[in-house]
């Protein structure tokens, strides 16, 4: 690989443990990489669910002055109404899509596929499930919004009965939970399949009883076959 494409990097596999019969592709927030969520995602899986955990390419972010780090679009605000990357949003959209295809060729079902993501890496993969046409096991969203929302119901072209699991912590300076609130009733009016928990005095990160739900709610719907 010619080191500075605008590909992503090599993502960060958790290895099923047993017979690999579901996969779930979860997306890190604004600076990390895929190893920043990794452990957690190993030490909720189950033997049959291999974790792919990719990093986003490094860019400058507006939001944080030019600065360059490793993220999935341009963040440009986080105010509710701000200008937003929609060429960006779109590319990093069509790359997550591309690792859906690469593990149905690898012989995972779509119906068997599970996105999530922390803040920007839960909006992506909001906007990367509801623009995908084949059915998916569901998403999970946490601390994050839904980018481009103008767009929907239009932009939904599936996945708008995949059940979904949005997370928040009332105390987010980063991502208002007010923000979280607002995406959750969006959503809804297009994709009633959703569950919006709240986590108390929580900030921009996760909590235990945060990852325990996400635990059930991954081998609700990806259960061993």
């Amino acid at each position: 690989m010619g080191g500075r494409s605008s590909r992503m990097a090599a993502p960060v596999v958790v290895n099923a443990t047993a017979k690999h019969t579901a996969t779930v592709i979860f997306l890190h927030g604004l600076g990390d990489t895929g190893h920043g969520w990794a452990s957690a995602m190993a030490a909720i899986g189950s033997p049959h669910i291999k974790f792919i955990c990719p990093t986003a390419q490094v860019m400058a972010v507006t939001l944080n002055a030019g600065f360059r780090m490793p993220s999935w679009f341009d963040l440009k605000s986080l105010d509710v109404d701000g200008p937003e990357d929609s060429s960006g949003i779109k590319r990093a959209r069509d790359s997550i899509h591309t690792l859906i295809e690469e593990e149905v060729r690898s012989g995972i079902p779509h119906e068997r596929i599970l996105l999530g993501g922390f803040s920007q890496g839960g909006a992506l993969a909001l906007y990367s499930t509801f623009t995908h046409s084949k059915s998916l096991a569901g998403v999970v969203g946490l601390s994050c919004w839904l980018p481009l929302r103008d767009e929907f119901p239009q932009a939904a072209i599936g996945n708008t009965g995949a059940p979904i699991l949005q997370c928040h912590g009332d105390c987010d300076p980063i991502v208002p939970y007010k923000f979280g609130q607002i995406t959750s009733q969006i959503i809804k009016k297009f994709a009633g399949n959703i569950e919006f928990k709240t986590y108390r005095g929580m900030m921009h990160s996760s909590c235990d009883e945060e990852m325990a739900d996400i635990r059930k709610f991954i081998s609700q719907h990806l259960p061993p076959v």
